[in-house]
């Protein structure tokens, strides 16, 4: 899959600095465990860690030198985004999300994502829409060069963009954990889903938006969310045992 979408570690920083305590009464996270938690999030939208990976506590605190006690933490953080899943005895592993999970996730990121972008194209400005197109530019050229990591986090961006030129800084952070969530279904059920298509749909949206046409806007997102849903492979390819191990 060539569509991917996700979250870097500078959307976490919105997420990290509510001053309010948890109810546990804990501490807000670190500044270490933040970077954890982004270092781990940007791997896994990398597709540099599989869903199913093991995520040894003692490895990760090797490699972050780190104490155990804040891989742990950040390995908490992960799990309440749904990145990770924390199984006793066993350990954490970095999430496989279900079938019925991945339609709901794609459902969800229709409706907000749609609504935003009607929402968005009643109140852009000329100076977001020249910043879009320079987006659009950088993601052309990092497909052209098969710059890979490049356009992953590139075409993500596009999304999270969206939602911070809105100014909704709740919409943002409710958008930014669909779309890591997103991330991890794509390395699950590998969309076939094109980095070129998921580009020439970009530049429609935007097309939209420059004209201020709300409807148009809205249509077209949707179409693009559904796109890349219909692409994903959420259909057993076998109904039954016995059809799957027939010679």
């Amino acid at each position: 899959m060539q569509f991917t979408v996700g979250i870097y570690p500078k959307l976490y920083t919105m997420q990290c600095m509510a001053p309010s305590l948890p109810s546990s009464g804990k501490l807000p996270p670190t500044g270490a465990t933040e970077r954890i938690v982004g270092s781990i999030t940007e791997a896994i939208v990398e597709r540099r860690l599989m869903p199913g990976t093991k995520l040894s506590e003692q490895k990760l605190a090797d490699i972050y030198q780190v104490s155990r006690t804040l891989v742990r933490q950040a390995l908490n953080q992960l799990s309440r985004d749904r990145l990770v899943t924390l199984e006793p005895s066993r350990g954490a592993f970095v999430a496989m999300p279900s079938v019925d999970e991945a339609r709901q996730v794609f459902e969800v990121r229709g409706l907000i994502e749609s609504a935003l972008t009607k929402q968005l194209c009643k109140c852009i400005t000329d100076s977001q829409i020249a910043e879009l197109r320079v987006h659009l530019k950088d993601e052309a050229a990092a497909i052209s060069r098969s710059d890979v990591a490049g356009r992953i986090r590139l075409l993500a961006d596009f999304h999270s963009v969206l939602a911070r030129m809105l100014g909704n800084q709740v919409l943002e952070q409710m958008l930014t954990d669909l779309l890591s969530r997103s991330s991890l279904i794509a390395l699950m059920y590998q969309s076939s889903h094109s980095a070129e298509h998921s580009l020439e749909e970009h530049v429609c949206i935007v097309d939209a938006l420059e004209k201020r046409d709300p409807r148009l806007a809205a249509k077209l997102m949707e179409k693009h969310i559904s796109a890349v849903e219909k692409n994903l492979r959420l259909d057993p390819l076998t109904v039954d045992l016995s059809t799957a191990l027939r010679p």
